[in-house]
């Protein structure tokens, strides 16, 4: 079973920016294509940003484009979530799991985006 470990949240005033890392236990996320997924208090989860295997190919929810960049480093079993022009309505917690998800979650990173 792959552990998922994201980091990288924080506060964070509206505009800013924040880097999200997510490192996994194992290599066998280099052969998935991989996702940033966030839950914002009393909503559902929801897929915000996916990256291809060989991370030639994104696709961003319409919420968050051209503000967020997904990219990975195979190498390092990472997954990172750049994220520019922080709004209010980014605040949540972030996920990385696979696209579609595996049914084990990690903890999690607070992104809250206040001033």
């Amino acid at each position: 079973q792959v552990q998922l470990v994201e980091s990288g949240g924080g506060l964070v005033q509206p505009g800013g920016s924040l880097r999200l890392s997510c490192a996994a236990s194992t290599s066998l996320i280099t052969i998935y294509p991989m996702g940033w997924y966030r839950q914002a208090p009393g909503k559902q989860r929801e897929l915000v940003a996916r990256i291809s295997t060989g991370g030639k190919t994104t696709n961003y929810a319409d919420s968050v484009k051209g503000r967020f960049t997904i990219s990975r480093d195979n190498a390092k079993n990472t997954v990172y979530l750049q994220m520019n022009s922080l709004k209010p309505e980014d605040t949540a917690v972030y996920y990385c799991n696979r696209d579609p998800s595996w049914p084990a979650w990690g903890q999690g990173t607070q992104v809250t985006v206040s001033s």
